[in-house]
């Protein structure tokens, strides 16, 4: 396995592979690696060879969020890539990726303008610009994503799609702790009663989709169920918790297509998120 820190190197590996007639497969990361990347590594497996990215893109956070404290372990991430048969990491600065003057983004409207991208304005353009540089750099066959950022693999999807990028975007199921806590690299933010508080986002959440399952499918009524639940936990403040479009992430009223039922929740100073995925079937 070989880690690589300049744009340069990646294209050089990357080229000599396709040479050789090798298929590409990408998981782009900020480091802090879990059994949720080591998921879309292992789905990644069925490229001929691996690359993974680990960088902490200071475009999508907000001037008030965690990017200097993120948590960053290259040697740990290391480890574990070397463990799951990655081929090439790609740890990059963020002036190998934007340099002194950066002047061109990706942004996108409609998907964008619910969930996250409501309280975290300057996100998607963020996460569009550094996944478009990055497959332009590693240019792979095929990404891999996790459904836990069910909004983030929307939009990349349709980001793929409109632009005509050549590649297939493949999106992984969500990997959860054995309490039901879903694997995230803030979870190392929250203290023993703040680990214990965040149980209420995958109570909330079983929840909802029990309610879905058993024929549910007034959303108000959905909401009002998955809200009290997420109420009874001192600790914990709602940023929101919605149902929309699982192709518009528009809200809806009724659950008469295929929804996103999406949360995100503070508890303490730390803002987590959870979701479940409901399709009809035909």
């Amino acid at each position: 396995m070989k880690i690589v820190s300049t744009i340069e190197e990646v294209r050089a590996q990357v080229k000599e592979w396709k040479k050789e007639g090798l298929s590409i497969g990408f998981v782009p990361t900020m480091g802090y690696l879990h059994e949720g990347h080591m998921s879309l590594i292992d789905a990644a497996g069925e490229n001929d060879r691996v690359v993974v990215s680990i960088f902490v893109n200071p475009m999508q956070f907000g001037p008030t969020e965690d990017l200097a404290s993120y948590p960053r372990d290259l040697k740990h991430d290391a480890k574990l890539c070397e463990e799951h048969d990655v081929d090439l990491i790609f740890h990059p600065t963020p002036e190998e990726m934007y340099g002194d003057q950066f002047y061109s983004y990706v942004d996108m409207d409609v998907l964008t303008k619910e969930l996250c991208g409501l309280s975290r304005p300057v996100h998607f353009r963020g996460v569009c610009t550094v996944v478009t540089k990055l497959f332009n750099i590693v240019t792979p066959d095929r990404a891999y994503f996790g459904q836990k950022d069910a909004q983030q693999l929307a939009v990349i999807k349709r980001m793929v799609k409109d632009l005509n990028m050549p590649l297939t975007i493949t999106g992984c199921p969500i990997i959860r702790e054995e309490d039901g806590l879903a694997k995230s690299s803030r979870n190392t933010y929250l203290s023993p009663e703040e680990r214990k508080a965040a149980l209420v986002l995958s109570r909330s959440i079983f929840l909802g989709k029990e309610m879905v399952e058993k024929g549910e499918r007034d959303c108000k009524k959905i909401l009002a169920s998955m809200t009290a639940e997420i109420e009874k936990e001192p600790l914990a403040k709602i940023d929101y918790v919605k149902i929309v479009d699982l192709d518009t992430m528009q809200q809806v009223e009724k659950i008469d297509r295929g929804i996103l039922a999406a949360i995100a929740v503070y508890i303490g100073k730390t803002r987590l998120i959870d979701n479940f995925m409901y399709e009809l079937e035909n």
